[in-house]
């Protein structure tokens, strides 16, 4: 039986841990040529070597992706080890914490560069990649790009008003690129992560008594996800399964999205 993504190549950033790990894990078991990235250069190489002594066609590069420097090497790394790119899922997302009235705005800054600036230029030059290799060869399936994104972005909470705000902004961004390079045969999706175990989320119930019993009493399916969870999320957007859909927010957070503020929670 062939693979979901046989013969594709995919860029997944914010790969060295977490749900960027699982899901260039989960994209190299489907048969995709894989290149990681991260800015934690020992624990990226330490998972990729992983993932290639287990037989998966895997590559890293390290780098930063907030500067345009950052973006042209990774493309360059990328176009070298897989010549054509296929998928790009922007899985690096930095919380940032401060209510509105208390927040300085080097937060807002340090929001925008990770979790704004760098999915933009790094998608905005992978979709011209696509857009090219297809003018080439126009029976190549349609490129893909799945960004990570919260549903901070829908609720508020006074707390987290820079991921928050940075959160909506890619989720609109998701959409006007969506919209933009549907013609061309490029789809853009999101995922929006509830209480999914990722390394903020692992060191915050490290140092936070009582979120664990918070969040699981605030998420109708009472548990916290897990990474693998959400990797099947991306999996299925950017695969040929999901052909027709585009624009869209897709939210893994055990219904808690859903739930009204204002009804009692679940025990």
């Amino acid at each position: 039986m062939q693979k979901l993504l046989e013969g594709r190549s995919a860029i997944i950033t914010g790969a060295g841990a977490g749900v960027g790990l699982a899901i260039a894990r989960r994209f190299a078991e489907e048969g995709a040529a894989v290149l990681m990235t991260d800015r934690d250069e020992a624990a990226l190489a330490t998972e990729a070597a992983a993932l290639a002594e287990g037989g998966a066609e895997v590559v890293h590069w390290a780098c930063d992706l907030r500067e345009r420097l950052g973006v042209s090497n990774l493309l360059a790394s990328a176009t070298d080890r897989l010549g054509r790119i296929d998928i790009l899922v922007n899985a690096s997302l930095t919380p940032v914490v401060g209510k509105p009235m208390e927040v300085k705005v080097d937060a807002l800054d340090t929001a925008y560069a990770a979790n704004i600036r760098s999915v933009f230029l790094l998608s905005q030059a992978v979709a011209q990649r696509m857009i090219e290799a297809r003018a080439e060869a126009p029976d190549l399936p349609a490129g893909a790009i799945v960004n990570l994104t919260s549903i901070a972005a829908q609720r508020t909470t006074p707390e987290l008003f820079p991921y928050s705000v940075s959160c909506a902004a890619l989720d609109q961004m998701t959409r006007a690129m969506a919209v933009s390079l549907a013609h061309e045969g490029v789809r853009v999706n999101g995922v929006a992560l509830g209480a999914v175990m990722t390394r903020s989320l692992a060191a915050a119930l490290r140092d936070t008594d009582g979120l664990r019993a918070a969040l699981v009493r605030a998420t109708p399916m009472a548990r916290i996800g897990e990474a693998t969870e959400a990797a099947e999320a991306a999996l299925y957007l950017a695969s040929s399964r999901a052909s027709f859909i585009t624009g869209q927010i897709l939210g893994v957070d055990g219904g808690r999205a859903a739930l009204d503020p204002f009804a009692t929670p679940m025990d």
